[in-house]
C-alpha cells in the first residue's frame, strides 16, 4: 500500500519558498543528489497543492521544466476547490482531501505519494495521513516565504528519523512520522 512522503527542499531558515512563492533561490542547489535523484522512481503519483501546481516553476520554459526537473511522467492529483474549467492532461483536480488521497494512494500503488505545497502536507498531518517526510537541507537562508511547516499554537509533531544523507549541495534529513 502506498505511504504519504511530504518531500521538500527547504533553506537553512525554515522556507520552502522565497517571497511571494519565488523559486528561483533553488536552481544554485540543483545538482547530482543521490537520494533526490533516486527518489523519483520511488513515487507512484503526486498530491499537490492548487497554489503549488500553478506556482514558480524555476525550470519553466526549459526541458526542465516540471516536477522533479521534468523528471515525472505520472498520475498527478490537484487539491483544490477551483476546478479549471478546462481540463489539464495528466491531472486530476479533487476537491476534498480525503477522496484526493484515496485517489493518490490508489494511483501509486505500492510506491510514494509525494507531497507537494506545505499546505496539503499540514492537512494530510492533521488528519493522520502523512507518513514520512524528507528534507534536503540547502545552504541558504531566505529570510521570508513559505515554511516548510507552520501551525501557529500547534503541537510538535514527533518524527524519527530514517536516514541522513549528505549531497555535495545540501543535507538530506528523511523521517517517519510518529503516532501523536
Amino acid at each position: 500500500m502506498a505511504k504519504m512522503l511530504y518531500a521538500a527542499t527547504m533553506s537553512l531558515d525554515g522556507f520552502i519558498a522565497g517571497h511571494g512563492g519565488d523559486m528561483s533561490w533553488l536552481k544554485p542547489y540543483f545538482g547530482p543528489d543521490p537520494e533526490m535523484d533516486g527518489l523519483v522512481h520511488r513515487i507512484g503519483a503526486l498530491l499537490v497543492g492548487r497554489r503549488t501546481f500553478e506556482g514558480d516553476d524555476p525550470n519553466k520554459g526549459t526541458e526542465h521544466e516540471g516536477a522533479f526537473g521534468g523528471a515525472w511522467d505520472g498520475p498527478t492529483f490537484v487539491l483544490t476547490h477551483r476546478v479549471p474549467p478546462e481540463p489539464v492532461p495528466g491531472v486530476t483536480f479533487v476537491d476534498d482531501l480525503g477522496s484526493a488521497v484515496a485517489a493518490a494512494k490508489e494511483a501509486a500503488g505500492d510506491k510514494y505519494v509525494n507531497i507537494l505545497g506545505a499546505n496539503v502536507a499540514r492537512e494530510c498531518l492533521d488528519a493522520g495521513l502523512l507518513d514520512e517526510v524528507l528534507v534536503s537541507v540547502a545552504p541558504v537562508m531566505l529570510g521570508d516565504g513559505t515554511r516548510l511547516f507552520e501551525r501557529p499554537g500547534g503541537d510538535n509533531v514527533r518524527l524519527e528519523r530514517i536516514s541522513l544523507t549528505q549531497g555535495p549541495l545540501s543535507t538530506n534529513i528523511w523521517t517517519r512520522v510518529l503516532p501523536r
